[in-house]
């Protein structure tokens, strides 16, 4: 279909573009941006007047609850979920049920997700068999039935010299490993941050430093092996600075947190709000405050939404034993909005965190829009505002602790290889 979207603020932060410029769509691809070709006669217009158009949204994690965890969440809901909050492509983290360690459980999740016609679907090969931190998986298998990296989710790798041999492995081929950092022992049974919030409930904490220990012990083994590591939801100051640090000597690091990270802090869990159960915990608002600053200056390259549904009867149990995850498909970019206002960060800055920043980390060449690209975009308002209820959430999941809250931002379209998958 010949479509042509009128009017728009167009903002394509890779190449420098902030202007009110028409993009013109044919046969799944960009054709042009501003002036029309002689011969286009659109059989469809967006009147984008009033609306910003972007690439599409790219998550880094998204756990979309199949195989096997069907009770929380379905591939159909939260594919759904994604496009109504304007993600064109997102990564699927290897925590199913079997985890993606078998090139045919991969293979048959992205059959399934193409044949929905929504968002792209990049999975994540699980690092160990099973994740149980012990045996390797075959990565080079898992790469050609479509993985785009390696991770161990949430799983703890304790062995390092399995870590190491995992960094080997995955740098003679040119892989990225994806690790979430946190020592397992200090962070054993723990729910929240070790702080005076968690002492005064009778939570049990997980330290900051348990963060920081993990981050030096993948730092030194990089070093060792010359492996490219992505480092998944950071959580403290410590943190960031010693990102900020490995970067500027040069190390080949990226990371990214989930944006409700930017905005809650330990206070934020009151009176045991179950929905506030997240991993990693919520910090101190220092350690709130420098994820802040650390995406402002690109310390941190991406915000994802960490999207993980939880049901219902998971999260009515006592705080401790409640299922940790937030649902955030639908809220990464009002509340990557609600940052970059609160910052003073200007909005291309903030799209860029959410396309071009996620797409370098893939190491894809998506999150931009030029002629003969895939016409992969999100055409959004920014200044219109909606309460975030279970009505108006299309995932499954409805534990977010930002439930009645009022955010700017809503999407109206999103187009996936020229076809609308989404209108408001």
């Amino acid at each position: 279909m010949k479509i042509h979207i009128r009017g728009g603020r167009l903002i394509d932060p890779k190449n420098k573009i902030d202007a009110h410029q028409d993009i013109f769509i044919a046969a799944g691809k960009i054709l042009a941006i501003g002036e029309a070709p002689g011969d286009f006669h659109a059989a469809r217009v967006i009147d984008a007047n009033g609306l910003v158009v972007c690439p599409g949204l790219i998550d880094l994690s998204a756990r979309l609850r199949e195989p096997g965890l069907e009770y929380m969440a379905t591939l159909e809901s939260e594919m759904h979920a994604a496009v109504a909050g304007g993600v064109t492509s997102l990564v699927c983290p290897p925590d199913t049920d079997p985890p993606l360690d078998e090139p045919g459980l991969v293979e048959m999740l992205r059959h399934r997700a193409k044949n929905l016609h929504q968002a792209r679907v990049f999975p994540l090969g699980a690092l160990t068999q099973k994740l149980e931190g012990q045996r390797l998986t075959e990565m080079a298998e898992l790469h050609d039935a479509g993985c785009i990296a390696f991770s161990q989710a949430d799983a703890p790798l304790t062995d390092s010299n399995v870590l190491l041999r995992a960094m080997q492995y995955a740098s003679t081929f040119g892989f990225t490993v994806w690790l979430r950092p946190q020592d397992s022992f200090l962070a054993r049974d723990g729910v929240a941050h070790d702080g005076e919030v968690a002492s005064r409930l009778g939570l049990a904490g997980i330290p900051a430093c348990a963060e920081s220990i993990a981050i030096a012990r993948i730092l030194l083994l990089m070093k060792e092996v010359g492996a490219k590591v992505h480092l998944c939801r950071l959580s403290t100051r410590d943190g960031v600075d010693m990102v900020r640090e490995a970067k500027r000597q040069g190390l080949p690091v990226t990371c990214d947190i989930g944006v409700h990270h930017a905005h809650l802090s330990e206070m934020d869990i009151g009176y045991f709000n179950s929905n506030c159960h997240v991993i990693p915990p919520f910090r101190s608002l220092r350690d709130r405050d420098a994820l802040r600053e650390g995406l402002k200056d690109g310390t941190i390259d991406a915000i994802c939404s960490d999207h993980a549904p939880v049901d219902d009867d998971a999260k009515l149990l006592p705080f401790a034993e409640s299922e940790a995850g937030v649902t955030g498909l639908e809220l990464l970019l009002p509340l990557t909005l609600k940052w970059a206002s609160e910052m003073g960060v200007e909005l291309p800055v903030a799209i860029a965190r959410l396309t071009t920043e996620p797409a370098r980390v893939l190491g894809l060449n998506k999150g931009v829009l030029a002629p003969g690209l895939n016409a992969d975009l999100c055409i959004f308002n920014p200044d219109e505002y909606w309460k975030v209820t279970p009505r108006a959430l299309k995932s499954q999941g409805n534990n977010t602790p930002f439930q009645n809250t009022e955010l700017a931002g809503k999407v109206r379209y999103t187009l996936v290889e020229g076809h609308v998958v989404y209108e408001s």
